[in-house]
């Protein structure tokens, strides 16, 4: 599995997102598990709110693994906070934080995360209170790394003015037919062009780039904002015959070239999946290891409608 820059140190490509899980069962969740460490993955990514209520998900992972203290140093938990759905409201005030962290702590029956992401910006933060939590959590031991989740560049500056933990990581959506942080640029300054509409804030992937910060990609798969996947999709012929014919070629599956096209971008990111089906996850991990040309990398993204000037 190829790996990637994540702060100080490494990390794998394919991350396992555990969204999905609360109705699966103790074998389904291991077999899940199992696949993914074959497969090179050991990065498994979590939030409070998954599963429909407070910390289901990250129970429900816990309580079908067992995992020894061994087995759990083997492998990197990441989860998310922030979101407040019951009031749908956004909060990153040092007692939700504190007190979310607990609850995930709790739920995933370990002493630390290894990653704390803020999910989705607030609107109303206030940096000092995300220190304030962040330093507490830090020193504690509670918390090894930091990170946040769909921001802009200017929304990590605000948090920086009093964050000083490393903020390695920003989960952003991003497949090949939903691209706007990547295709926006480069169809830059064109008038009348609906893809050079700015919608990340401006240059969050060269941001990241910049800041030593591993973008997450999620929705690896999805045609749009949960409009389904376009894979096998009709509404998008152009672009499965191609990866049809890729996938050929490469001895991989079209998820797996859907998913080399992600990590074949020099920002060097991880992809996020969201499948519960194993033989999905050992797909994207073979297709991680294809380093697309790139002519092909671009071939696939004028077949995904984006314009290439």
């Amino acid at each position: 599995m190829k790996t990637v820059p994540f702060g100080s140190e490494t990390a794998p490509a394919v991350i396992a997102g555990m969204m999905r899980i609360p109705d699966k069962t103790d074998a389904e969740v291991r077999e899940l598990y199992d696949t993914a460490r074959t497969s090179g993955i050991d990065f498994f990514d979590h939030a409070d709110i998954y599963g429909g209520a407070m910390h289901v998900c990250e129970d429900r992972f816990a309580s079908a693994l067992g995992l020894s203290s061994a087995e759990r140093s083997e492998i990197v938990l990441q989860t998310k906070c922030g979101i407040v759905p019951s009031q749908q409201m956004f909060d990153f005030s040092y007692e939700h934080i504190v007190t979310q962290v607990e609850g995930s702590l709790k739920a995933l029956r370990t002493d630390y995360l290894d990653v704390l992401l803020l999910h989705r910006p607030d609107a109303l933060v206030e940096p000092e209170e995300v220190a304030r939590a962040f330093d507490e959590l830090a020193a504690s031991g509670k918390v090894r790394a930091f990170g946040v989740s769909n921001h802009t560049p200017r929304q990590i500056d605000l948090l920086r003015t009093a964050v000083t933990q490393p903020l390695v990581a920003n989960q952003l959506q991003l497949s090949i037919t939903h691209a706007p942080i990547i295709a926006q640029p480069v169809a830059a300054n064109m008038q009348g062009t609906e893809q050079s509409i700015v919608l990340d804030g401006g240059g969050i992937v060269e941001y990241c780039r910049l800041n030593g910060i591993t973008i997450q990609a999620w929705s690896p798969f999805q045609a749009g904002f949960f409009t389904g996947v376009f894979l096998g999709n009709p509404e998008y012929p152009g672009l499965n015959a191609v990866l049809d014919r890729l996938a050929a070629r490469y001895g991989v599956t079209p998820l797996g070239i859907a998913t080399a096209w992600i990590t074949r971008h020099p920002a060097h990111m991880q992809v996020v999946l969201g499948t519960t089906t194993p033989q999905r996850v050992a797909d994207a991990a073979a297709g991680a290891d294809v380093e697309l040309t790139r002519a092909e990398w671009y071939e696939l993204f004028r077949a995904a409608g984006h314009l290439v000037p």
